[in-house]
């Protein structure tokens, strides 16, 4: 298991370091002064020069790519935001608990319902519930989350004021962003759940222990579910990373204070720190709920237990 580990945590390095160079590719092709930006129309060039200079926009590509590895690296510096002049890192440590707070209420409620309606489908198939359930599911994946999202602020916030339209501090203000995001994500595991169901409760053992009279309860949860929850691990942990690092439009159109926002602002204001320690905080929090999820492989069927010993 330790080998495991390291090998896992050691493929993060490679990862890191592709994001990075990707992204300063493209930032560095994108047009527009981030000095003139920062500093405004008006400003003199001696003052843009000085800025440049400063920031370390006067050099070659090359040579800002390797400051940043090393910086990152050695002293886990990211850089300095051009406009507030904060740490990045600070930037980013203020507003991953909002974006934490907004993928995990989230994907729990993906979790709950999505597992739910999946068990039910799977044991009512072809019943006008399963059929009904099915067709939400699709248009609950083919929907945008920003159109949802739209949707739900005009109904919810402007006609029937009911909720907030904007805030994440209090639970009501929580309400709306929390539902447009597990919208997808549960109709992704309610499909996925169906399906591993429908393939466990068919099995050998299913039916033996239907034939020993035990409750259908404990066939279907102490049974089944177990032997059915690998696939539904692993798409929840995919939802999940997809969440940590992807609900830059939800936070917009909510304005909640987190990640996704703030990188979009810094995009707006060419604010390249803060786009480069946003966009690698996304890539690590994939690779650490990917890392995460195969561990809780090992927790939930005993065969990979034996395999990593």
């Amino acid at each position: 298991m330790a080998r495991y580990l390291i090998k896992r945590l050691l493929a993060v390095i490679p990862v890191g370091l592709g994001v990075t160079f990707i992204l300063f590719s493209l930032l560095y092709v994108t047009p527009g002064d981030p000095a003139r930006l920062a500093l405004g129309e008006e400003a003199l060039e001696e003052s843009l020069e000085a800025f440049r200079k400063e920031h370390g926009l006067d050099r070659h590509f090359i040579v800002r790519y390797g400051l940043f590895v090393y910086k990152a690296a050695v002293h886990q510096d990211f850089g300095r935001s051009y406009i507030t002049q904060s740490p990045v890192v600070s930037e980013i440590a203020n507003a991953f608990p909002t974006t934490l707070i907004l993928a995990s209420g989230a994907t729990g409620l993906a979790i709950v319902f999505g597992v739910l309606f999946g068990i039910v489908c799977a044991i009512k198939q072809y019943t006008i519930f399963d059929n009904v359930a099915m067709v939400i599911a699709m248009l609950g994946i083919s929907m945008p989350n920003f159109y949802l999202g739209v949707l739900l602020l005009l109904f919810f916030a402007v006609n029937l004021r009911w909720l907030p339209s904007s805030g994440f501090g209090s639970m009501s203000e929580r309400i709306l962003p929390w539902l447009t995001l597990c919208t997808t994500s549960m109709a992704i595991i309610t499909r996925m759940t169906r399906s591993s169901m429908l393939e466990v409760i068919r099995s050998d053992y299913i039916r033996t222990a239907r034939a020993k009279g035990q409750k259908e309860s404990v066939i279907i949860f102490r049974h089944a579910l177990k032997n059915a929850l690998i696939p539904i691990i692993t798409i929840s942990g995919i939802q999940f990373g997809h969440l940590l690092g992807g609900s830059i439009l939800t936070e917009s159109i909510f304005s909640v204070p987190g990640v996704g926002r703030l990188a979009v602002e810094a995009i707006k204001t060419r604010d390249y720190p803060i786009v480069q320690g946003a966009v690698l905080y996304m890539a690590l929090a994939y690779v650490i709920i990917n890392l995460l999820v195969d561990l809780l492989y090992a927790w939930v069927d005993p065969r990979l237990r034996t395999r990593y010993r």
